[in-house]
């Protein structure tokens, strides 16, 4: 048998499809896998800031419809660039063991957040890295940058940066963690929801696949990342309006916690919920509305009238 897996073109994308299918052929020897390289409007439009693109699912959308026209038989994706609202007619089929959440510093002088210069410039497309920099590092100067993770790690060393803030996966993928500088934890720098994770996603009429893809699932990896979805959805954010969530699961436990930044990064919002890995979603559910009863709305309306209201 042969299957198509489709997946986008950049290094990182392909690194993390060629480890999953690694995976995926010492359990299934007799499977054949070809790999179709998907254009997305992420991959095409990069010039603008990513809250800047005026479309959902901007790495997503066309590897979705790849699938669904039947050109590809699954596709893997990193989780955190795939809608809360699935594309209808597919399906989530595995979300394989999460790598590391955490977000990492890389600097031009090997200098950790602490001791960067005042006015130092920051290079990141993501309003939360944004938002978490400006809480922590008020004086520093923050600047879109755009590209691939390797194009932002030559921007970082070529041109005018002092660092970047990029996802420590995406590194770990890559072969590239001794470029770290700094490791922040969880609690400084609460990351995005399902960072670290992928997704593999194929047709909700496609069972056999999906029973092929299923014992790549990892159950404690799934109940994390639907918490922080499902506080996502909840709170009805996205590229525009920087949510930081943490999913912890051991066992048949699962905790979630929440945390939101205010526009002029001088505070910060955070909640906190419990119980066990099947609650998953309610969690996401109970840890939004402890953030709306001490104002998410209004952060959420502050950041959506200054970067747009998607």
């Amino acid at each position: 048998m042969i299957l198509t897996v489709g997946t986008r073109g950049s290094k990182l994308a392909l690194a993390q499809t060629e480890k999953f299918l690694q995976e995926l052929k010492r359990l299934y020897s007799n499977v054949e896998f070809k790999i179709k390289v998907i254009k997305t409007l992420g991959d095409t439009e990069n010039t603008q800031p990513l809250f800047a693109i005026d479309r959902q699912g901007i790495f997503e959308k066309e590897i979705d419809h790849a699938l669904i026209k039947g050109e590809i038989d699954f596709a893997v994706s990193s989780l955190k660039d795939v809608p809360t609202v699935e594309t209808e007619g597919t399906i989530i089929a595995a979300v394989p063991k999460r790598a590391s959440p955490n977000d990492v510093l890389i600097s031009k002088n090997n200098l950790p957040l602490k001791a960067l210069p005042k006015g130092a410039i920051i290079g990141t497309g993501s309003l939360r890295r944004l938002a978490q920099i400006k809480f922590l590092r008020p004086d520093l100067e923050v600047v879109p940058i755009r590209g691939n993770l390797d194009t932002r790690i030559k921007k970082a060393k070529n041109e005018d940066f002092d660092g970047i803030i990029v996802a420590e996966a995406g590194l770990q993928r890559m072969g590239l963690e001794k470029l770290i500088t700094e490791r922040f934890s969880l609690e400084e720098f609460p990351s995005a929801p399902a960072q670290g994770a992928l997704a593999i996603i194929t047709r909700k009429d496609n069972t056999k696949i999906q029973k092929l893809l299923q014992i790549m699932d990892h159950p404690q990896t799934r109940a994390e990342v639907t918490a922080e979805r499902s506080l996502m959805l909840q709170l009805e954010g996205g590229c525009r309006v920087p949510i930081g969530a943490i999913g912890k699961a051991s066992d048949n436990y699962l905790s979630l916690q929440g945390i939101m930044f205010t526009l002029d990064g001088k505070s910060r919002i955070s909640a906190f919920a419990d119980g066990s890995l099947t609650e998953a979603k309610e969690l996401g559910k109970k840890v939004a509305h402890k953030l709306l009863m001490q104002g998410a709305k209004q952060i959420e309306e502050e950041w959506r009238k200054k970067y747009g209201n998607r």
